[in-house]
This record gives structure tokens, sequence and C-alpha cells, in this order.
């Protein structure tokens, strides 16, 4: 007996080898493909559309409640002096308030204008927004530019203001822009 049970383990360990020998080979894609719901990846992919779907949902029912409100600038307290800015003038524009204002400062326009002319062309080109890494600003390259608000509120962008403040600052520390110039011309600023 114990012959025949040693037999039939054999014949059936022969028998499984066999047909695993000529069974069809797994298919690994589609083992990948069904592995993927449980994966974490798998999950986060799941989880993303439907965070999607309830994207497109909610976009479907929004509704316009009213229009944008805009802000209004709030108007400045009573007794206060508001600076009215214009457009940034030309560099000829400045040249010519500037040569309009030499007289108010005692200067020959005539005389002076030339010297203010290279000073200032090099310094900033007669620009009102002419700046420098130093903080000088302006076409008389005030440093800083905020002392030019003794000429007036409108500093930043106004050549007349500017010019003002920079024909006094020529006035007081140098008596004329010739002087300025020479000084200028002996050191590379005024």
């Amino acid at each position: 007996m114990l012959t025949t049970v040693i037999s039939a383990i054999f014949v059936a360990a022969s028998a499984e080898y066999l047909i695993g020998q000529f069974a069809a080979p797994a298919n690994s894609l589609a083992d990948a493909l069904t592995a993927i719901p449980a994966s974490r990846q798998g999950v986060q992919l799941v989880h993303q559309r439907q965070q999607m779907i309830q994207l497109v949902a909610a976009t479907k029912s929004f509704k316009k409640l009213g229009s944008p409100k805009v802000a209004k600038v709030p108007a400045p307290p009573a007794g206060t002096v508001t600076p009215v800015y214009a457009p940034i003038p030309s560099p000829g524009t400045a040249q010519a308030i500037a040569y309009q204002m030499l007289p108010s400062f005692g200067f020959n326009a005539k005389q002076e204008f030339g010297c203010l002319d290279n000073i200032w062309s090099r310094e900033s080109g007669w620009r009102v927004n002419a700046a420098n890494a130093s903080g000088a600003y302006g076409i008389p390259q005030a440093l800083p530019g905020s002392k030019m608000a003794t000429a007036g509120p409108d500093w930043q962008t106004s050549a007349s203001t500017q010019i003002k403040w920079g024909l006094g600052y020529i006035k007081e520390r140098y008596g004329s822009p010739c002087n300025a110039w020479a000084f200028w011309e002996g050191h590379g600023w005024y």
C-alpha cells in the first residue's frame, strides 16, 4: 500500500510539473494594471480625479453676485496743499524753463546759461526723473532728492520746482552757474 501512495504522489507531482511547463506565461502588463488601484500612486490618481470632478461641478454652479467695487482715492484733509502732477517735460522744455528763470536769481541768462547747460547736461541730461545709485535725483541731481521739497511738493516730477531749487543751490554755494561749472570741470561734480 505504501508503494501505491508513493506512486500516486509521484504521478501527481509529475503532472503538476508538466502542466506548469506548458501553461501560458503570466502577462506582466496585466499584473501591473491590476496592481495600480491598490498602490499609493493609484489611490492618489483616484483622489485627484474626484477633486477634478468636484471642481468642474462647482464652476458650473457659480453665479454672478454683483460687479466689483473700485476703490476711490480719499479727498485730502482740509487745509492741505494737493500737488498737481503734470506730464514729465522734455529736456528742451526744462532748458527753456531754466533760461527764463536765470534772471529771477540775478543771473544774466545769455552769459550763464551755457555754463548751467554744461553742468546739467552731464549730471542728468535735463531729465526730471534722472536718478543715480548714490540717491541723487532730478535735473540738478540733488542728494538726497527730497531736499528739493523745499522748493515745492511736486519736486519729483516738476522741472520748474527742480530748476528753482538747483539755481538756489548754485547761487548759495558757487555764486553763479559759471563758477559752479569751473568747480565741476576740476572735480567732476558740483
